[in-house]
Order: structure tokens, then sequence, then C-alpha cells
């Protein structure tokens, strides 16, 4: 009998999928609803022929082999999947399956509007007036920075950069951005390729998007804050320990820059004490996709990519297609 561990609910849109297709006692998911324990993830995918897994759980060798010989498709429910050792599951001839495309304007969204946030000072504003502290209209209360007709740089211009860069040209922004994969990006995008000095110098706001990778391991620290405008806005939605926390609670602090909006966070759930106390710093529990709609597609693509491989096919979102 086909079975599929699931390591923490998901949207049902999913769910349905496989219960459709191998039957309701082919699914078994993890009955806590936050991230699973090593234990239990390594007692739950024990005989399993397929993994849907979280972003959030360490997939390596250990759970890999834990699961046994049969295991045929770990199904991460993210675009990343930095959380997933697709060397070890190579090796063991495991193709590892990912979610993209579907959450790109959805995050991007959620970074325009972190970039509000930050930029207008709402997430202080809001607190201000729940806190009972507004005697009225002033001409110097909470005064923010312009968003319109400044300067966006980009860092990583992928699917969502480039979404960036699109809803940019609303406000009448200069683009900018910095890849070193140098991606081919849209003459309509009205985007310039800079290198990251450049980028840093000149941006008004910079929005992280990049994968996370070795080289970009706190890519964001003491010395690129140093060199940003003190007026400028730093947005990160795409992996936490791209930016060093620690540097950025002092460039927070001392007005090194203006503002910051972060979705994802070095330690999730952890955050940096400093950036807790930080008022010019907009925090949010990483909710970049979350959003009915995609995270419904993000499940049903998920489910989609484990329907083909326990049929026999190739999985339409594989990133290690040589463990085919």
């Amino acid at each position: 009998m086909t079975t599929i561990f699931v390591t923490r609910r998901v949207p049902e849109t999913g769910i349905r999928m496989l219960h459709k297709t191998f039957g309701q006692g082919a699914v078994i998911v993890a009955p806590q609803d936050a991230v699973i324990e090593r234990d239990a993830l390594l007692e739950g995918v024990r005989g399993v022929d397929a993994l849907l897994c979280i972003l959030t759980d360490a997939v390596d060798a250990a759970v890999m082999d834990a699961a046994g010989p049969q295991l045929k498709i770990i199904a991460n429910y993210a675009v990343g999947y930095n959380n997933v050792d697709v060397a070890a599951a190579t090796e063991r001839r495991i193709p590892v399956t990912n979610t993209p495309g579907v959450l790109t304007e959805t995050t991007a969204d959620l970074a325009w509007a972190l970039l509000m946030t930050a930029a207008r000072r709402l997430g202080e504003a809001e607190r201000f007036l729940r806190g009972s502290q507004w005697a009225g209209w002033g001409p110097m209360l909470l005064l923010g920075v312009d968003v319109h007709g400044k300067t966006l740089g980009i860092f990583g211009m992928g699917r969502i950069g480039q979404a960036m860069a699109r809803r940019a040209q609303g406000f009448d922004m200069r683009v900018i951005y910095h890849d070193p994969s140098n991606p081919e990006v849209p003459d309509t995008l009205q985007a310039t390729a800079v290198d990251k000095a450049t980028l840093l110098a000149e941006s008004d706001f910079i929005s992280i998007h990049c994968p996370l990778l070795p080289e970009t391991t706190h890519a964001f620290a003491a010395a690129e804050f140093k060199a940003m405008k003190p007026s400028a806005c730093l947005i990160n939605t795409s992996r936490g320990p791209v930016i060093d926390e620690a540097a950025l609670v002092e460039a927070l602090d001392t007005g090194e820059i203006f503002a910051a909006g972060l979705d994802v966070f070095e330690d999730e759930p952890a955050v940096h004490p400093g950036l807790l106390d930080c008022q010019n710093a907009v925090l949010i529990p990483h909710l970049g996709s979350a959003t009915e709609e995609t995270r419904g597609k993000m499940a049903a693509i998920a489910a989609q990519n484990i329907v083909a491989r326990l049929n026999g096919e190739t999985p339409p979102n594989c990133v290690n297609p040589e463990a085919l």
C-alpha cells in the first residue's frame, strides 16, 4: 500500500488530491499544527513512499535513511529548498520538488506592503494611535519618506524580483538590480543591472529576493549598512540569514538606515531581541505566500509532484533531475 507522510497540516486542496489518487488511508498527516519535532519526523517517515515536507523541516540524510530505500520523492511545500539536503537525495536517487511560480505575485504583494509600511512608518503610527497617544494632527508627526519617484534596488532578479520591478513602474520609480547570475530580464521592466556597491549607494529602497546560498548568507551586514543611504529602507521576504540581524539592529538604532521591513529571520521562529525593540523595524511572521488562494495552489502543486512520481512519471517541479 502506498503511504505518504505530510509533516504538518496543509490546505485540503492537496490532501484531497492525494486521497482521490491513493485512497484515504494512504495519507498520514502529522497531528501537530507546529514545526514537527525531530524524533517525530524520523519516526513518521519510516516506510513511506513519499514525504511532503515544509520549509521548516530539516530533511537531511538521516531522515532519508530513516524513511528507507522505498522513498520515491521529497515534495517540499515551498519555492526554496535549502531545508533539504539535495545532494544526499540525489545520491539516494530521490527526486526533490518545490512549488515555484504560484507564489510570485503574492509574495511581491507582501514585499510591497512591507516597503510602504516601513517608508510611511505605519507600524509605529498604529501603535501610537492604539496607545492613546494621538492628540491631533501635527506638521511633524511621524514623518516618513516618499516612495514615488525614488530608486528601488532589487537584490536577486528572479520571478519575485521582477514582479517587484513591475510594481515600481506604477510609482514612477527608477529600478536597479544586482544578481550575480545575471538573468535576462524583459526590456519592459526598465531595470538596470548594477554592481552591489552601486545598488547599496544609490537605492532608496532595497528589496531582497535571492535564494539562500553560502555566498548570500549575511550578504547584508555591517559594511553594507554603512554603504547605504541614511534614508534607505531594507525589505526582506527571501530568507532570514541573508541579513546579519545583529548588524541590522545596530544600523537601525544608530540611524545608518531609516527602516526595515522583515518577513523572515535568521533563526525562525526566534527573532533577535534587539529587533523587537526597534520601532523602525516592521516585523511579520513569514507570511510571504499566506493567502488562501496561493497556499492552496502550493498544496496542489506539491500533491501533483507526488502523484506524478508515484505513477512512474517525471514530477513537473523536480530540482534535481539527475536523481531520476
